[in-house]
């Protein structure tokens, strides 16, 4: 799911991946929120406040959502730097290290909120947007714009548009395709809900508090290495045929 590209790429493959990254990114939603009551996966609010205190001339006020905003977006510029890099140099799965980093951050957010004492939470909040802007550049990038998993407000309106054009078949007539888009979106969006509920009850339920990152980010690392394993087994697999041929 993570390999495949471009034309290589299936609703199976999309599918597959927009689950588990949107489960992921529900996760972190939430337990940004109930830290910090901060959105960390998605800039949208944070931009509209950022507008609000430039007009009301406290810019100094709204460098913090300036930040957020700046967080987001050089996390998703590294994750695109790294996968350019590597498709420049023909390594065979590009996206790796921007998985790596991601899961570091979680995990290191997790682990040191048990350690120390958070007297800055805009850092914390800005280390999540910086993730969630990694994650978002490269599902971006690994199906060619069709799944984003950070935030919803588009998804719902893709699906809606998409709902609409189940009733103009003439206009319409890939009925699949079709189908095939609207059945991804209603994965992303209930997956997100789900890694939302999840971290949710981790979070609250179950005392976890930070410590519900390092879950999310164990999610993306068996899901990395997975893909990894299945992928050797079946070029083993298919070297194994061709020699007995």
């Amino acid at each position: 799911m993570f390999r495949h590209q471009g034309k290589n790429r299936t609703l199976k493959h999309n599918l597959r991946i927009a689950t588990v990254l949107s489960f992921v990114a529900g996760i972190v939603n939430v337990t940004g929120f109930l830290s910090f009551k901060q959105l960390t996966t998605n800039v949208t609010g944070h931009f509209a406040l950022f507008i609000n205190d430039v007009a009301e001339f406290e810019v100094w006020k709204g460098t913090i959502y300036f930040l957020y905003i700046f967080s987001f977006l050089f996390g998703s510029f590294l994750s695109s730097v790294l996968i350019e890099k590597f498709n420049e140099n023909k390594q065979l799965n590009v996206f790796f290290i921007p998985t790596i980093i991601e899961s570091i951050v979680l995990i290191s957010i997790g682990l040191l909120s048990d350690l120390i004492k958070i007297e800055f939470p805009n850092i914390i909040i800005c280390l999540l947007l910086f993730a969630m802007g990694i994650q978002n550049s490269f599902v971006t990038k690994i199906s060619n714009a069709i799944v984003r998993t950070t935030h919803l407000t588009g998804l719902f309106t893709d699906l809606g548009i998409d709902l609409s054009q189940l009733f103009f078949p003439r206009s319409h007539p890939q009925r699949e395709k079709l189908k095939a888009n609207i059945k991804l979106r209603i994965f992303i969006i209930s997956f997100f809900f789900a890694g939302g509920l999840v971290g949710g009850l981790l979070y609250s339920k179950f005392n976890l508090k930070l410590n519900t990152l390092i879950f999310a980010a164990i999610i993306l690392l068996m899901s990395l290495f997975y893909d990894d394993l299945r992928y050797r087994l079946i070029k083993t697999h298919r070297k194994y045929t061709q020699r007995k041929k």
